[in-house]
């Protein structure tokens, strides 16, 4: 998200210093530094969207030099970001097995949850 996010309305989304491979290596090593990776992409997003006027949105930008007007761009990645959270749930449920608890109305329960939600 740094690459994407940094100067999202002057540079391409492709910068010069991301190093894509490295991406796919297992080099963090602590928890801490999971979230502060973390926290420093989801930031940048933030801080880049903050900087966003309802006038950028037909802009034209670049993302690996292909052109994409801002709004196309936003949903673009906001596509590939829920990709990868799905596969981090799904990896969750795989690592926590029956002790997983469910992120939305667990299978088999949607009748009680409508019941309950519905019936106020």
């Amino acid at each position: 998200m740094l690459s994407r996010w940094t100067d999202f309305l002057t540079t391409d989304g492709e910068k010069p210093w991301r190093e894509r491979d490295a991406e796919f290596e297992n080099n963090i090593v602590t928890r801490q530094e999971l979230i502060t990776n973390w926290n420093k992409g989801w930031d940048c997003l933030f801080n880049s969207l903050n900087l966003v006027q309802v006038d950028d949105l037909d802009k034209e930008i670049f993302i690996r030099n292909e052109s994409h007007i801002v709004i196309d761009a936003i949903n673009r990645q906001l596509v590939h970001v829920a990709y990868h959270v799905g596969q981090i749930v799904f990896i969750g449920k795989m690592v926590s097995g029956s002790k997983w608890k469910s992120l939305t109305t667990p299978k088999r329960k949607s009748g009680a949850f409508n019941a309950e939600n519905f019936n106020k």
